[in-house]
């Protein structure tokens, strides 16, 4: 039986582990392999007890993963991040000795340098899966956590253009990213030097979270939201994220829409934009800002008439497929999105199920809702969004298809 480990920087418990990681694992043991989950875990003895931990595993286990742990440290950032790779490597080079794995598949850069090192002190040499997800230093600058063409931005390039020298195999999440990247793999799905290239857009599981969906009365009734018009907003706030711009489309939509009502379900830290709200004369009862569980969000999806992305434009988010997108699709809500993400552009306009903004302005906010009523009065748009999400981000045809698809071009060389 192959065997893999996969290394991800994030931790067990965190949303994008339960519905961008784990998923795609079930397919990868439904397969055959043997699959191995490293994770590192924040906050490792305040969050989690022993017996946590215990159950954690067993729960791994009854879907056939083994799932390991390190504890991720978060400040001073530079050198707690060194120390973890440090940690992991180290970790990575004993369980390649342990366990002889064919594949290292890698969650970002982080989890690559790890395996790489590892490999690099190992006598076994299973094949390193680069899955990239975005472009990593230009992500930073661009969030202004590091200074443009500083000397970290570039220690990091350096260290990235080694990963990709070494790495076997690639997965990217949007068609924009391998035209950057791996310009080549477009007529042939390989590099310049050969090697498999994948893009794997973030997908979503029509079998398992978003089947037997409530309709969207019956979602609003259940939220208390009868005859309201529902904008929603899902995934994190700041940074990239603009949450400005976000209230300020709230605002402007409820000049034309009176009834409007305000969901945003994030994890971030909710002061910011409860703020904005208030300082834009949303009540109380016209907004909900609520972390909600992964397995909640389908229901409260249902609710909204529009989802919005307002993602900051720049070089590094043409790499990005923003979770959201998909998951508001197979809920059947069109959206609002800023251009210049990922393939996002291409997805809403080829569609026709959303409308995008070219700037942040009240202007292009009214023309952007009158669109949506325009594509409404057309009758299908919910199942238009639905079979965009089947066609385009569906897990099994899809993201295990084309994660097998991979993995078996290392293993069985075809």
């Amino acid at each position: 039986m192959p065997k893999t480990l996969y290394i991800c920087y994030f931790g067990l418990r965190e949303p994008l582990v339960q519905t961008q990681v784990i998923p795609y694992l079930k397919g990868i043991v439904k397969d055959g392999f043997e699959v191995t989950l490293l994770t590192f875990e924040p906050n490792l003895s305040e969050a989690w007890t022993d017996e946590q931990i215990e159950e954690g595993r067993r729960t791994m286990k009854d879907i056939g993963i083994e799932w390991l742990h390190r504890a991720y440290h978060k400040r001073p950032s530079v050198p707690a991040t060194l120390y973890d790779i440090f940690i992991g490597a180290f970790a990575v080079r004993y369980l390649i000795a342990q366990k002889n794995f064919d594949i290292l598949h890698c969650r970002i850069h982080v989890p690559a340098l790890m395996a790489t090192i590892a490999r690099k002190f190992s006598r076994r040499k299973p094949k390193i899966i680069f899955d990239i997800r975005g472009f990593f230093p230009e992500e930073y600058t661009d969030a202004g956590v590091w200074q443009e063409n500083g000397l970290i931005f570039r220690t990091v390039k350096r260290v990235e253009n080694w990963l990709l020298k070494e790495a076997d195999a690639f997965v990217v999440l949007t068609e924009k990213a391998r035209d950057v990247l791996f310009p080549e793999s477009l007529a042939t799905g390989l590099d310049k030097l050969g090697r498999p290239v994948e893009v794997i857009p973030c997908c979503v599981d029509f079998e398992s979270r978003f089947a037997n969906l409530e309709s969207p009365q019956i979602a609003k009734e259940n939220l208390g939201l009868d005859g309201r018009f529902v904008i929603v907003h899902l995934g994190a706030l700041g940074g990239l994220y603009l949450s400005k711009e976000i209230a300020n489309f709230l605002e402007s939509s409820r000049l034309h829409e009176p009834r409007l009502f305000a969901m945003l379900l994030t994890q971030s830290d909710p002061a910011e934009i409860v703020g904005l709200l208030k300082n834009r004369g949303f009540a109380e009862s016209d907004y909900l800002v609520k972390n909600v569980d992964p397995n909640e969000v389908p229901n409260y999806l249902s609710a909204a008439d529009v989802a919005i992305s307002f993602v900051k434009s720049s070089f590094s988010t043409l790499s990005r497929s923003p979770t959201k997108i998909p998951e508001y699709l197979a809920c059947g809500v069109p959206i609002v999105a800023n251009s210049g993400v990922g393939d996002v552009d291409l997805l809403i306009e080829s569609e026709r199920v959303g409308t995008l903004i070219n700037d942040f302005s009240d202007q292009a906010y009214a023309k952007a809702l009158e669109q949506i009523r325009a594509l409404q009065a057309e009758g299908n748009l919910a199942e238009r969004c639905r079979n965009a999400a089947r066609d385009g981000f569906d897990l099994r045809s899809v993201g295990w298809h084309r994660y097998l698809r991979l993995y078996h071009t290392l293993i069985d060389g075809k």
